[in-house]
């Protein structure tokens, strides 16, 4: 029987570089998610996963599950939306592979699930989420358990807790990073030594791949991030000499900045300058992914997935990256 994927959130940044590897390999695959694909030659059906999933099966649906669904941005929406989409997602996706005989899941997580503080966090570090976003992952990975505990010998579930993923489609962290080294107003929030997991998504892509098919795991969790967990001064340095930027070496103090967020967001409606998000820029997010990094050799690491972004949006010759 030949692997066919059905991509739940298949139209969303990772989704789509994952349907994009799939496709260079010439595999099978199905998107499911409430906005098209971006390529529309890519087989899609809508559905949305808050909702019970039924649309019309048949035997060649699919064998492997890459569970995608989910509102991550954090902050961003109301509390209600995460739960609502990650935890009932969950439970619908679980339910349709019972429905169908489908064995093999693979849901992306995130690192949300240990919390928000300074200590290095191992995948048997007890998980301690202090956000809506964070406690409905964690919400959502124990459903995945208890739909692989109903058959253990034959079901398979394989569980990513990702860093900060970076890449073209992002429009996140990394995104206002380089945008901000580019047009030079870029400081560091309080400190230089903060940690900060991250993978390229390419890099993510081809994990979540090589997963699906390695039939050895039977149940298994793991952090996808590089090892060790880079320091933004590193972050920085590193991407201001691949986009041949100005390295900027200045610390706003963590008040002063928390202040000017703050009538950037409730004055002028700046979404970007969130005051949750300007504080979080202090806490590291220091993931230990030795066990990952131990089992996949990565095809691009840090370096190279920020010039093969670079290249891909030709960000040296426009000086913009999206």
């Amino acid at each position: 029987m030949h692997n066919k994927y059905i991509i739940f959130g298949g139209s969303g940044f990772v989704g789509t570089h994952f349907a994009n590897l799939l496709d260079k390999k010439s595999l099978d695959f199905l998107i499911s998610d409430i906005v098209k694909p971006r390529k529309q030659s890519w087989e899609f059906i809508l559905s949305d996963v808050r909702k019970q999933i039924s649309f019309n099966t048949s035997d060649d649906i699919g064998n492997i599950i890459i569970n995608l669904a989910a509102i991550h941005k954090t902050p961003g929406h109301p509390d209600k939306d995460y739960f609502e989409t990650n935890i009932k997602g969950a439970e619908n996706i679980c339910n349709f592979a019972s429905k169908n005989n489908i064995n093999t899941i693979v849901f992306t997580s995130s690192i949300a699930v240990y919390g928000t503080y300074e200590d290095k966090k191992y995948e048997n570090t007890l998980q301690m989420p202090d956000i809506p976003y964070g406690i409905s992952k964690l919400s959502a990975e124990y459903i995945h358990k208890q739909w692989q505990s109903e058959d253990p010998l034959n079901r398979r579930l394989i569980i990513l807790r990702p860093g900060v993923v970076f890449g073209k489609y992002e429009n996140a962290n990394f995104t206002r990073l380089i945008n901000s080294l580019q047009g030079k107003y870029f400081a560091y929030v309080g400190r230089k030594d903060v940690k900060k997991a991250c993978v390229y998504v390419k890099d993510l892509a081809q994990v979540i791949y090589e997963f699906s098919i390695d039939k050895s795991i039977k149940i298994d969790t793991f952090n996808v991030s590089y090892n060790p967990s880079l320091s933004i001064e590193d972050i920085v340095s590193e991407v201001s000499e691949i986009g041949g930027m100005k390295f900027p070496r200045f610390v706003i103090p963590r008040w002063f900045i928390v202040f000017l967020s703050s009538i950037m967001y409730y004055i002028f409606k700046q979404k970007d300058f969130n005051p949750q998000r300007m504080n979080k820029l202090v806490i590291s997010n220091n993931i230990d992914s030795e066990k990952i990094n131990n089992k996949v050799n990565f095809t691009f690491g840090f370096s190279k997935g920020i010039a093969d972004w670079m290249a891909e949006t030709e960000f040296i010759n426009s000086k913009k990256i999206y």
